[in-house]
Order: structure tokens, then C-alpha cells, then sequence
């Protein structure tokens, strides 16, 4: 399945959201110009806009406020990107060196700070009030999980701290995008609600799946070099799954994070393929999926509905 058959109905609407995000690129700083079209013209997958569109055609489609929303959300995406590749000293995203690797952190810290406040003009330009306080506590959200998953390594290695923390980080952005969608095509409030835990559920299993492709997948597709997280000391869930049951295992793994040697790191990783662990994160974001799926089912089942399904089955097959 490829995103662009799923993505056919809204084509031409998301053209419109590029070209949204294309206009935050018109600036008269060229050095800020210069850093916003680096950081936009990769464009990524779209998804985030895409569930804000499809929801918005089960309802009352008004397109000009869903891609005014849709382009907020992927900006607002793209600024926490920016300011993860600080917190964790990224030097690659996309296969591409990252800003702070190219420019320097306080270029990249303000060039974050722009994207925010660009995705926060656009959310005001829809003039929904509900939409402006759900994005600034998506905003809230997605900060202060990162702070309390930084705060301490010890709660860095059970799962349920792991899901909390991917929850705020991955899982209320889509939320967001889903519910924001649903808000203003007017759904009412049991089909908001539904879509919310839609979109919450859809970024659960994105998520878990990236983790997994951290691990299994190709590092010239997913734009970075596999095994990024471990070697940073992140303990994402096929690690965490890995060193449940295993006596020593996670003294074994510090120690490998803490060596300069990166083969090290390779053995390690290599344990983890060969482990149970890959496979139960695949139920894991399987489990996700279909709970996205199920929370679908009193909504309207038009064209988009089913292109919303077709998404969270494409969330576990991608292989980037």
C-alpha cells in the first residue's frame, strides 16, 4: 500500500497545505529564509495533515480552515523536531545533516522557536477557540513529557514510562490533527471524541513501528543510522522488551551504551533482532492500529473512512 493511493481524494488539498507551508518560507531575513526551506523541503510523509483532511470530509469540509490547521500542525511538528535534534545532539535527519549540526544549537533553538510561533499565527487564523487551546496543550503536552522522560534514567527502562512518554511526544500531535479536524468540520462531540482517540492511537503505533525500523529497517530509507536511539542511551521498546525477564542484561547494555567501540553497540543490537522482542512490539503496534481502527466505527463510512483505516495499516507496513 503507498501513500500516494491512499492520499489520492486530497490530492489537491494537501497542495494546498504545501503551499501554506511554502509561504512561511517568505521571509525577508535570508538567513531564516534559508533555514526554514532546509528544514521544509523534504516534506515527509504528510500524515499528520492527511488525518486532518480526511476526518474533516466526514463532516462539513471547509478546506480553507482544515489546511490552514493542517499546515499549523505539520509546522508545529517540524519545530519539535528541530529542538529534539538539540536535546539529543542529532547530527542527521532524513539524510541530512540536522540544523544544530550545520549551524549551530542557537540557530537552531531560534529557528525552532519560529516554526512555533508561525504555527501558532496560523491556528489563530481559523478563529476556533477550541482549536487554540486544544494546540497550546498539545504544546504543554508534548514539552513536559520530554522533561519528565529526561529527568531521571532510572524511569527510562520500563514501559509504561515508555508509553507515557511517546503518548505526549508522538501520540497527542496526531490527536491533535485528528481532533482539530473534527472541530472544525463541525463533528459532533461523541465523533470529536472518537476521532480523538483515532488520532491517539494512530501515533501510538507510528511510533512503536519507528522504534522497531530503529532496529530492523534501512538506514538509507529511514535517513539516519540504524540503532541512533541505543547508542544515545534511549531505551525505546524493543530494548525495554529485551531487558524484561533478563537478569544483568541491563548492566550488560549500559556498559555497551557507555563504550567507544561501536561495534559494541552492534552486538547488542543484534541480540535484540534475534530476541522475542522485535516480534512483541509488532503486537504491540498491531494492537494500537486496530484500536484506532475500532474507535472509527460510529463515524460516518464514506470514501474518507476508509482511507483512515487504509492509514493505520500503512502505519505498520512503511519502512521509513
Amino acid at each position: 500500500m503507498q501513500l500516494d493511493d491512499i492520499y489520492k481524494p486530497i490530492e489537491q488539498d494537501l497542495h494546498r497545505v504545501q503551499q501554506r507551508l511554502r509561504a512561511a518560507v517568505d521571509v525577508d531575513i535570508p538567513l531564516l529564509s534559508r533555514l526554514l526551506a532546509y528544514v521544509l523541503e523534504s516534506g515527509g510523509k504528510q500524515i499528520r495533515p492527511a488525518v486532518t483532511l480526511f476526518v474533516g470530509k466526514l463532516y462539513h469540509y471547509d478546506v480553507d480552515l482544515l489546511s490552514l490547521a493542517a499546515a499549523a500542525i505539520e509546522l508545529l511538528h517540524t519545530s519539535t523536531l528541530v529542538h529534539d535534534d538539540i536535546v539529543d545532539n542529532s547530527t542527521q535527519r532524513r539524510n541530512k545533516g540536522t540544523t544544530n549540526y550545520l549551524w549551530g544549537e542557537d540557530r537552531a533553538v531560534l529557528l525552532g522557536d519560529y516554526l512555533f510561533g508561525k504555527s501558532a499565527n496560523l491556528i489563530t487564523e481559523t478563529g476556533d477557540i477550541r482549536v487554540m487551546r486544544l494546540f497550546s496543550r498539545t504544546v504543554m503536552t508534548v514539552s513536559s513529557g520530554e522533561l519528565v522522560y529526561s529527568a531521571s534514567p532510572a524511569v527510562r527502562q520500563t514501559r509504561e514510562s515508555y508509553f507515557h512518554w511517546i503518548g505526549a511526544k508522538t501520540a497527542y500531535l496526531f490527536s491533535m490533527a485528528a481532533r482539530g479536524g473534527a472541530i472544525l468540520s463541525q463533528a459532533p462531540d461523541q465523533a470529536i471524541e472518537a476521532c480523538t482517540a483515532y488520532g491517539y492511537n494512530l501515533g501510538m503505533a507510528f511510533q512503536v513501528t519507528d522504534d522497531i525500523l530503529d532496529f530492523m529497517g534501512d538506514g538509507a530509507e529511514l535517513g539516519k543510522p540504524l540503532g541512533s536511539d541505543l547508542s544515545r542511551g534511549i531505551f525505546t521498546l524493543p530494548t525495554i522488551l529485551f531487558l524484561e525477564g533478563r537478569v544483568g542484561a541491563d548492566n550488560i547494555v549500559q556498559k555497551t551504551i557507555e563504550s567507544t567501540d561501536p561495534g559494541d553497540i552492534k552486538l547488542v543490537m543484534d541480540e535484540i533482532r534475534q530476541s522475542r522482542a522485535i516480534a512483541d512490539c509488532a503486537d504491540i503496534a498491531r494492537n494500537f492500529s486496530e484500536k484506532a481502527c475500532h474507535a472509527l466505527e460510529e463515524l460516518p463510512h464514506e470514501e474518507s473512512w476508509f482511507k483512515l483505516v487504509d492509514l493505520a495499516h500503512y502505519i505498520l507496513e512503511r519502512r521509513q
